[in-house]
């Protein structure tokens, strides 16, 4: 099967324009025969279900959550971006699609990402609208702040809690399609299967999380807005629900599965601090537009401060090195986050970590509160060289932008960050890899389509930060909802589809036996038991670097490890009653054969790219060393066995972008 992106002829600026005006569209009054189910309530999700809503199609919605507010989207925290130019600094369409080409290593659809950034301002507008409570400077305008990878400030946030407030947003606008019964709401179901009917996705099957029940739907078209899979991982930022489930049934049922050694590390995370632990915490990339990151110089002042017996506030000016600061002059503390991350893996694996385990490095705010404070002192024409003074008033400044960040840091740490530097290290955080789709959204299965951080097709080897609220809404209110009409007008004239039929029986008796054979299995290991197991396969052999032989004992140490859990795992209770640990196991279960594609696909990528970064190639100065023979995205065809899954390639041709050595120098 040839890969065909879809992508529309004639200047790249004029694309998407072009092509909205040459599909095919569904008549308002056929609208109202077409069902079309949504599969997760997150940002892309639930803006995608309020939007055909909203346009008069029978949406279903379903999300494991007990409300669409509860999707992990609420996690995001530094903000969204957008090339408005507010702050006059030379932004731009091109500018935006440059920095996000750039940022992904080469390594996206060119003219995905150009749309991208065509419509990120009318998200703006869009969100409010819907009253979203962006941040606002002293003359009432919608304030920006700046993220890594980029010279100039086009974030648009709400404090540290840009995710929440957009999701309210959305859920604000699926409310108002759900009273007036356009959307049909399923909270506690999860997707366990895809339903394909002549060639064409039809309908899903679900479990009724509450009760056990397994439920098929139908619709015309199939949506998964269902996230990302680094909990693949275990520790990650994600929430303890998130998963791959969804994306990883479709794979299975022909929807090929792109990229997926491609993964996010965010350097601004809190350290991990034992085994006990169930997830990681993200500490906001847009602390580094204040913080300065730097660890000791010395060895002696390393081992003293881990000892005790000296605080990282003793420490003089000239004994830091702001390892950012030295190695990028250009963009300094917000270099991209693959290049902040394995900077700091680079001076804790030097020995230069500062906590008891040496993996974390410092984030410093004493400078912005001294530049803030004095800064307001003159304002209010007060005494500059008053140091308590000064410290309270840019306190105060650092409050105002980040405080609910620093409250989250103290009550998880128990240190003040405002007195003592915050600790950090990477983390697992986003995955950039997932389902491909096609300039439609459309998957390789005719009629299913995925959306936001479930696709693959925007940021390349590596996402900037706040481009993620940014795809996800992107694709929901102002991509999918034009592109889906087209294949959709061809069914103006099919009527309800039936659940009846063998396809739906088939993919239900195919669940129904998977769960039965884990509620029966009488293992005497935890689903947790393996899944922690996985995690450290993973984080140690597919993690911050990756290497030849360390890949190949993966895939081999995953197989076994698979085989191990069907055979060995225990899973209490019963099938037909709330039973979060068989849920967790079925999660667990596709996490177990997604790691050994996740291992396959990055042995295949002989080279170093955005996040994928093989030890076998990188610069003399420790950089990312890309190979012009594997500009290609990896599409991987499901055939049975993971490591039997089939290549395909979809060459990346950049034709508006020069492809150069990516540098933040």
């Amino acid at each position: 099967m040839a890969l065909d992106s879809k992508t529309p002829e004639g200047p790249l600026a004029e694309k998407w324009t072009n092509h909205k005006n040459k599909i095919d569209l569904v008549n308002p009054a056929n609208k109202r025969h077409i069902d079309v189910i949504v599969v997760g309530t997150g940002l892309a999700g639930g803006s995608a279900a309020a939007t055909l809503a909203e346009l008069g199609y029978n949406v279903k919605a379903f999300c494991f959550q007990d409300s669409p507010r509860r999707a992990h989207s609420i996690a995001a925290q530094g903000g969204i971006n957008a090339a408005k130019n507010y702050q006059g600094d030379g932004d731009s369409t091109y500018r935006l699609f440059y920095d996000t080409v750039k940022g992904g290593d080469y390594r996206s659809r060119e003219e995905n990402v150009y749309r991208l950034a065509e419509v990120s301002a009318n998200i703006i507008d869009q969100c409010v609208a819907q009253g979203v409570p962006f941040a606002r400077d002293y003359g009432g305008l919608l304030d920006n702040r700046s993220f890594g990878g980029v010279l100039v400030s086009r974030t648009f946030y709400a404090k540290g809690q840009t995710g929440q407030q957009l999701l309210l947003g959305a859920y604000s606008a699926m409310n108002r399609q759900i009273g007036r019964g356009k959307i049909k709401m399923y909270n506690r179901h999860e997707m366990l299967d895809v339903v394909i009917v002549n060639g064409k996705a039809r309908g899903i099957i679900t479990r009724n999380l509450v009760n056990g029940k397994i439920e098929r739907h139908s619709a015309h078209a199939v949506v998964l807005g269902t996230g990302g899979y680094g909990n693949v991982f275990f520790l990650s930022t994600n929430a303890m629900g998130s998963n791959v489930t969804a994306a990883w049934k479709a794979h299975k049922r022909g929807a090929f599965f792109a990229n997926p050694c491609y993964t996010q590390i965010h350097p601004t995370c809190i350290p991990v601090s034992g085994d006990h632990q169930s997830k990681l915490t993200l500490m906001s990339e847009s602390l580094r537009n204040d913080g300065r990151i730097w660890v000791p110089k010395k060895k002696e002042d390393v081992m003293a401060i881990r000892e005790g017996k000296l605080k990282p506030t003793d420490l003089a000016e000239e004994d830091r090195d702001y390892y950012l600061e030295r190695r990028y002059p250009a963009f300094g503390n917000l270099v991209p986050r693959d290049v902040a991350s394995r900077a700091a893996k680079e001076r804790c694996d030097a020995g230069f970590g500062v906590n008891a385990t040496g993996e974390a490095v410092y984030l410093d705010f004493a400078a912005a509160i001294e530049r803030y404070g004095k800064e307001q002192a003159h304002i209010k024409g007060l005494d500059e060289d008053d140091a308590d003074l000064v410290k309270k008033l840019g306190k105060d400044v650092v409050k105002a932008k980040y405080g609910n960040l620093f409250q989250m840091y103290e009550k998880i740490v128990d240190q003040n960050p405002y007195e003592t530097p915050m600790m950090i290290y990477p983390a697992v955080h986003y995955t950039m890899g997932g389902i491909w789709v096609d300039y439609n959204l459309m998957t390789t299965v005719p009629g299913l389509y995925c959306i936001g951080e479930a696709n693959f097709s925007d940021h390349g080897a590596n996402r900037l930060g706040a481009s993620a609220l940014m795809q996800g809404l992107a694709d929901g209110y102002f991509v999918l909802p034009y592109t889906i009409g087209d294949y959709l007008s061809d069914d103006i004239r099919t009527g309800p589809i039936s659940t009846d039929s063998p396809e739906f029986e088939a993919a239900e008796k195919n669940v129904t036996e998977i769960i039965n054979k884990l509620v029966n299995n009488k293992g005497s290991h935890t689903v947790d038991y393996f899944h922690k197991k996985l995690g450290k396969i993973m984080w140690n052999k597919c993690g911050m670097s990756r290497n030849e032989t360390d890949l190949k004992s993966a895939i081999s140490e995953i197989a076994e490890l698979r085989k191990a859990f069907w055979e060995d795992v225990k899973v209490p209770g019963t099938a037909d009653e709330f039973n979060e640990e068989l849920a967790k196991a079925m999660r667990v279960a596709d996490f177990l054969e997604l790691g050994e594609l996740f291992a396959k696909d990055a042995l295949h990528r002989e080279e170093s790219a955005g996040g994928h970064f093989r030890e076998e190639h990188q610069t003399e100065e420790g950089e990312a060393k890309r190979r012009k023979e594997f500009q290609f995205v990896s599409a991987w065809e499901y055939k049975g066995e993971p490591k039997d899954a089939e290549l395909h390639k979809e060459d990346l041709v950049y034709e508006n972008i020069k492809v150069k050595e990516r540098s933040y120098k």
